[in-house]
Parts: structure tokens; sequence; C-alpha cells
């Protein structure tokens, strides 16, 4: 997916943000503001989103010297959604479908984007959370997503936000966790998952858990490790969770389902639903508006 004209101001809002939590000298923001517009401007609008996040937040990593500007956010969401994961579990439990309810429950947990919506706090992932078990959601591709997975041998789940992975959590446990490989990302990039947040969470209690070799906030495989390269070849069935593994991966030729919650009106009018919709699809197959 290229990026669009209306990513830009997006883009130079979630400069500010990350610069504003990196240090509260003025100059500084000027300084790195001014650097993020020059590489705007001499961007190739071809390249997606995140291939473009990624070059300014190395940009903003140098000029400041901070290495991981949103550890703090993410290790504070990542307790908030342990402390949510007992009350997830019985929701699961107690449902009359246990994958429906995981499935709805790991798109809900897509919401906690700081690199989309820098103004989530705990009162918004609690509201996505309670009306994702009646928001809409494609039936035909929930029996696809289901009979896909008991057919797979190898399935790639890839991974987007911190907190966001205790919702992952939910829908592994509805999966042959022993066909299941997580992924994360390989370097800082907003508030993307790493491996010390698979581990903070239980992740690699669960399932294993490898990183990509790059930090970029979404697959840009060409891009990644040759290790993650061959895994994502080798597996067959690959589970995509979030926007920027939407933006990177939508037309890549693989049997991919997408998770996700498009909080963008670039993304929206691209899928042709409407903002924050729970987003279930198959790779090649339309989204459909019936539930």
């Amino acid at each position: 997916m290229k990026t669009h004209f209306d990513c830009i101001p997006c883009a130079i809002r979630q400069v500010l943000d990350s610069i504003r939590m990196t240090t509260h000298d003025e100059t500084m923001h000027e300084k790195v503001l001014r650097e993020a517009l020059g590489l705007w401007h001499d961007m190739d609008m071809r390249e997606s989103p995140p291939a473009v996040a990624r070059k300014v937040h190395r940009m903003l990593r140098e000029m400041t010297g901070v290495a991981d500007p949103y550890l703090e956010v993410k290790q504070r969401y990542n307790r908030l959604a342990m402390e949510m994961v007992g009350d997830l579990e019985e929701t699961v439990a107690g449902s009359a479908d246990r994958f429906e309810t995981a499935v709805r429950l790991a798109i809900a947990g897509n919401v906690i984007d700081f690199g989309v919506n820098s103004t989530v706090d705990e009162s918004v992932v609690e509201g996505v959370i309670a009306r994702s078990l009646t928001d809409p959601l494609d039936l035909d591709a929930l029996v696809e997503f289901k009979v896909a997975i008991a057919e797979a041998t190898d399935i790639l789940y890839l991974g987007d936000n911190a907190g966001e992975i205790v919702f992952d959590r939910l829908l592994i446990e509805q999966m042959p966790r022993q066909k299941v490989t997580f992924v994360v990302r390989g370097g800082p990039i907003l508030n993307d998952a790493l491996m010390a947040d698979a581990e903070m969470v239980g992740m690699t209690d669960l399932v294993e858990v490898i990183d990509n070799g790059a930090d970029a906030p979404g697959t840009i495989v060409e891009i990644c490790s040759k290790a993650f390269r061959k895994r994502f070849e080798k597996a067959d069935l690959i589970v995509s969770k979030g926007q920027g593994n939407f933006e990177t991966l939508n037309d890549c030729e693989r049997d991919i389902f997408f998770l996700l919650r498009p909080k963008c009106a670039v993304l929206a009018r691209h899928l042709d639903c409407e903002l924050g919709r729970q987003v279930l699809m198959r790779s090649g197959v339309p989204l459909s508006n019936e539930s």
C-alpha cells in the first residue's frame, strides 16, 4: 500500500509525539521536525507508510540518542493488558463460540496503537473491548479462518503492538500452539512489540517467538532478516495483526488473514469500510459489508 498525501500530516504529528516523549527541549523539537520535513520532501510516495516511518524514526533516534522513545509506554500497556487478561480469559471461556470471541478480542487489542492514535488510554481500550463482542464481523471470513488454521501445519502470527500482544495470546490459546510461531519487530519503532515485550507478557512461554530482524512498523519482507524470510516462505498460513502489517503485506501473494481496526481515513477508504471497524479478511478477498 503506497503512501498518500493524507499520511503526511499524520506522520508529522507522530514525529512530534515521539520527540516530546524523548525531551522537553523545544530547540531539539524544532531540529528534529525540520529534519523530518526534509526527509518527507525527498520521500518516494510509492513506498508504504511503514517504510517511510522507519526512515523518519531512525533519524529521530540518531539525533536524540534515545534508542526506544516508547519504552515506558510499552511497559505501561503491557501491564494494563495483563491486568485485564484474567477477565478476558473468563469472557472467552464462558462464550458460546470461544474461537469467535478470541478473534474479536484480538482485533479489539489493535486499538493500542500510538503510531496512529496518541490519545489511547485505559477507558478507550475498555470501550473497544466492550463493543467488540457485538460489533459487526465477517462471519464467512471467520469460518474460512478457522478451517485454514485447522488445515495449516506451520502458522506464522505477525504481532503488532505492545499491550496488544496480550490480546493475541487469547487467540493463540484457541489454536494448536505447536503450529504457531509468533513474530515481533527486530528493533524499536513506535510502540511496536519487541522480544522483551513478548517475554514480559508470557508469550514466550506459550509459543515459539522470533523477531523479524527489522525496525519498521510493519513487515517489509525484503528488509527483514534472512532467517525471518525463510520462515515467512515456509509458513503455509500467515496471520497478520494490525494496520502496519496490512499496509506492507496487502499486495503480498501469500495466504494471509488480516486482523485489524482501521484507525485512519486513508486505510478506511482503501478497505471501503468505516473507521474502527473490526476487520477479518483473507488476502485477495474483498472485505464483506455483511456480518
